[in-house]
């Protein structure tokens, strides 16, 4: 289990104004009693058996992405924070077979939705929407699933490097924290460039929506942990692995 980095995401809300993820980093959704969420307005597009659907996905207006076909049966919202080992799990375990069983034939979506725990989980945010937004999902997974390579600099980082990550202007943090970390060439892998890389990681008017945005995901959706999913509408209490998602989807699917 990764230990949440609470004073750097005590940095980045001062930075905001607002409050980021602060509780146990991989805590499971505890279950509450509430109103389902409203499913995201998306566009209705063609029927399933005419669309190659795998290849449909569109930035909605809160800045997650959908994947898939908005009007299937099912409609999964996935909250994800890139520094999250079980978010990694969860990817490496599930991408194939949801995007063939679920996301190909037209049965349903996938909607990502950020939830920003601390600053290296934002650098990796603003480089995921930095891609053209058909490009998302194979930059997506590609931080995930080589999340291994880079996670361990948060455990033998230099108190330099460190400093570099939690001081000064916006940019400067998150160009710092993607040189270490060495996200520029990952993502120069997608056809950013270092200049066009350096523009998305100052964007601070996107920080400030998905911080609102994570803080959002606390209040309606009842995420106190990464991954949390909503299904159909209705947040999963006790559910942060393909082993368990699984079968609540395939009881949903004819």
């Amino acid at each position: 289990m990764i230990r949440p980095l609470r004073n750097l995401v005590a940095v980045l809300a001062a930075l905001t104004g607002l409050a980021l993820a602060s509780g146990p980093a991989l805590a499971a959704p505890v279950q509450k009693a509430a109103p389902a969420a409203a499913p995201v307005a998306t566009k209705s597009l063609a029927p399933a058996s005419a669309h190659n659907w795998n290849q449909t996905i569109v930035r909605t207006p809160r800045d997650s992405y959908l994947l898939g076909n908005p009007d299937g049966q099912i409609k999964l919202v996935e909250y994800v924070s890139y520094t999250c080992p079980h978010c990694a799990h969860f990817t490496q375990e599930s991408d194939a077979q949801l995007r063939l069983g679920m996301i190909g034939p037209g049965k349903g979506s996938i909607e990502v939705r950020n939830f920003v725990r601390d600053p290296v989980d934002l650098t990796v945010a603003l480089l995921t929407h930095c891609v053209p937004t058909k490009a998302f999902w194979p930059t997506h997974v590609m931080f995930l699933t080589r999340q291994p390579d880079w996670i361990g600099l948060e455990a033998t980082a230099t108190n330099a490097q460190r400093q570099r990550w939690t001081t000064g202007p916006l940019a400067s943090r998150t160009r710092a924290i993607a040189s270490d970390f060495k996200f520029y060439d990952m993502i120069a892998t997608r056809g950013i460039d270092r200049p066009a890389a350096d523009r998305c990681l100052a964007d601070e008017a996107l920080a400030t929506r998905l911080a609102a945005a994570t803080k959002e995901a606390e209040e309606k959706d009842y995420v106190q942990g990464t991954p949390s999913f909503v299904l159909n509408g209705l947040p999963l209490a006790g559910t942060a692995s393909w082993a368990a998602l699984k079968p609540q989807i395939e009881a949903r699917m004819n």
